[in-house]
């Protein structure tokens, strides 16, 4: 057996010694799909996104670990509720979570370790308009077009 896979047999797996795992684990969420989408998430923020303030919060209702944090300095708090794309989500759990009185945003975690983040609201939200040079030519001017050629 070669020096580099007998090293490889023993090196624990990084994500388990990890001490933002740790601390995750730590919640006791007997949902370990869960606790790792949470540790996914929490990197994604952390290290990629730079969030500032990112901590670990178990929800006893739920049984989840959510993420709270802000986007940068000085802006609000937001809670990240971190969810494994197998599980099941109900208007009661998106319910309780935005109870908390904090923004919402819903990760789906997928098998391939893919995040997706869904902002989500009490209520219906106007869109923002849409931003760049867009014009609206209508379909007049697209007919008027079509017979000058």
């Amino acid at each position: 057996m070669s020096e580099a896979s007998h090293r490889a047999e023993e090196a624990p797996n990084w994500i388990l010694v990890h001490p933002a795992y740790q601390d995750i684990k730590s919640l006791e969420v007997e949902d370990s799909a869960q606790v790792h989408a949470a540790f996914l998430v929490y990197m994604d923020l952390s290290e990629v996104r730079r969030w500032k303030e990112v901590s670990c919060v178990k929800s006893p209702e739920l049984q989840v670990v959510l993420l709270e944090g802000r986007e940068k300095e000085g802006a609000p708090i937001q809670t990240v509720f971190p969810l494994p794309t197998h599980r099941p989500l109900s208007h009661q759990s998106i319910r309780h979570v935005l109870d908390r009185g904090f923004p919402m945003l819903l990760c789906a975690v997928a098998s391939d370790s893919t995040l997706v983040y869904q902002r989500m609201t009490d209520g219906l939200v106007t869109p923002d308009p849409p931003t760049g040079p867009f014009q609206d030519l209508g379909r007049r001017q697209h007919r008027k077009r079509r017979k000058q050629q």
